[in-house]
This record gives C-alpha cells, structure tokens and sequence, in this order.
C-alpha cells in the first residue's frame, strides 16, 4: 500500500506534467497567430467565397440536385469578388489576381457546362 507522501508526489508530478503542455500549447498558440497576417486571412476568405457556390453547380452538372443557388446569393459573391479583384489591381497583389481571376474562371466555366449541356 502507498503512504500519503507517495500519492501525493505522483499528483505532484501529474498536475505539474498538464501545467507544462498547458504552457507549450499557449506558446504555440502565439506563436502559430503571428506569423498569421491579415493578408493570408483576406487571401482565405476569397477562397471561400469562389467555394460558396460550387457544391450546387456541381450537384447540377451531375444531376444530383436540381436546386440553383438564388441569384441574389450568386450576385452578391460575384459582385463582391469583383470588388476584391479591383481592390486587388489597385494594390498591385499579384496572388490575388491570381486567385481571384482563376476563381472567375472556374465559376465560368462551370456555369458554361450547365447551360451548353
């Protein structure tokens, strides 16, 4: 049977043991946030706005699902892509070009599959 002592020096070394991945977790947590920029979250958030409307697309050209996403909903994405494009071209930010130019295309042309099928 264990003494007193012995638990309580293995309860030590336990909470002591949590403490310290506590702290290596903080670290890499604030580590891992600086060198997150705004611009890598821009860059992010244009991605998911190009994939907001390709699931239905796709249902569509595979006849999954015949239900179009509403026109204000695919205005709305379009119109502020566009935004992001010339906000993009006045910058100068070649990655968003990019992006945002390649998105364009791949939305067009699975619009263009739908409606020449």
């Amino acid at each position: 049977m264990e003494d007193i002592s012995s638990i309580k020096k293995r309860i030590f070394n336990l909470v002591s043991k949590i403490n310290f991945s506590l702290i290596n977790f903080k670290e890499v947590i604030k580590l891992k946030s600086s060198q997150l920029s705004s611009e890598s979250v821009g860059w992010l958030a244009i991605m998911f706005i190009h994939c907001a409307t390709i699931p239905s697309l796709l249902g569509l050209i595979f006849a999954v699902s015949d239900n179009l996403p509403s026109l204000d909903v695919v205005f709305f994405i379009w119109f502020g892509l566009v935004l992001f494009f010339i906000k993009a071209l006045l910058n100068k930010d070649i990655l968003n070009i990019i992006t945002i130019g390649f998105g364009f295309f791949i939305q067009a042309a699975l619009l263009g599959m739908i409606v020449f099928k």
